[in-house]
């Protein structure tokens, strides 16, 4: 019971990291104007990893694509490949969970089947939210170091100039939590296999044949026969019958003079 309540939480926690991971590749709020020292604040400007956009006061939003890969900082571009691994992973690895699950029975498939399906789709849980932490966290120190070198800019000479300092996202936040998701669920899908594995006995299997005669064993003080002997007896006696008899078919007892 407890191997099954572990699987199930393991596969419910991995398919909320999953779905996460989705959410925050597609939300556009990775990266947003810092607004602190910023006189203008009639514009707000925000940044994902597929287009920037740009927010005015008056409620109107306009969103650009990035119409160039080559363009773009490799770092990005990395970030980018690893969220899409990331969503890649978790969605086979969810598939592969939901034939894994030990309550739903798939034809004659056996718990050491289930066990390494389990095992499999643990560890892609496991890669999955590890691709997403890394993608988040390259993302956001891309966003440090650019925030600490802006400021620094700024207040190069006497004059202070206005320069745009991005910092976080709420997509960064969603995705740490997503890939910490991931990454728990995975370790629960593992932890569960260990439980689906049939235990192996060292005990041999031995065949016992039952013998087609009853045979009586001897105790101490009383002593029976194996029933062999009560029928040689019975034998030696009418051998001596037959012997004694005369051939007119009375008994003969032995006489003086047999011993001559």
């Amino acid at each position: 019971m407890s191997t099954t309540i572990c699987q199930v939480m393991g596969f419910v926690v991995s398919s909320l990291g999953f779905a996460g991971c989705i959410a925050a590749t597609g939300i556009d709020m990775w990266s947003t104007q810092d607004l602190y020292d910023n006189p203008v604040t009639s514009v707000f400007q925000y940044q994902g990893l597929w287009r920037s956009c740009v927010r005015q006061s008056s409620g109107f939003t306009e969103c650009r694509p990035y119409f160039t890969i080559l363009g773009l900082p490799a770092m990005f571009q990395a970030v980018r490949a690893l969220m899409i691994v990331g969503i890649v992973l978790g969605a086979i690895g969810l598939l592969v969970s939901i034939f894994a699950l030990k309550c739903i029975r798939i034809g004659n498939m056996e718990d050491s089947a289930k066990a390494n399906m389990t095992l499999t789709s643990g560890i892609m849980f496991i890669v999955a939210g590890l691709c997403a932490i890394a993608g988040v966290s390259v993302f956001a120190n891309m966003l440090v170091t650019n925030f600490w070198m802006s400021t620094a800019n700024m207040y190069q000479g006497s004059m202070q100039t206005i320069q745009t300092r991005y910092t976080f996202g709420s997509a960064l936040f969603v995705g740490w939590v997503a890939g910490g998701l991931s990454l728990v669920g995975g370790v629960m899908m593992c932890i569960a296999c260990r439980g689906l594995v049939p235990e192996e006995t060292n005990y041999r299997a031995v065949s016992y044949n039952a013998s087609g005669r009853n045979i009586s064993y001897k105790t101490a003080p009383y002593k029976a026969g194996t029933g062999y002997e009560s029928e040689a007896k019975s034998k030696k006696v009418s051998a001596y019958d037959d012997t004694a008899r005369s051939d007119d078919g009375k008994r003969s007892y032995p006489s003086k003079y047999d011993y001559v």
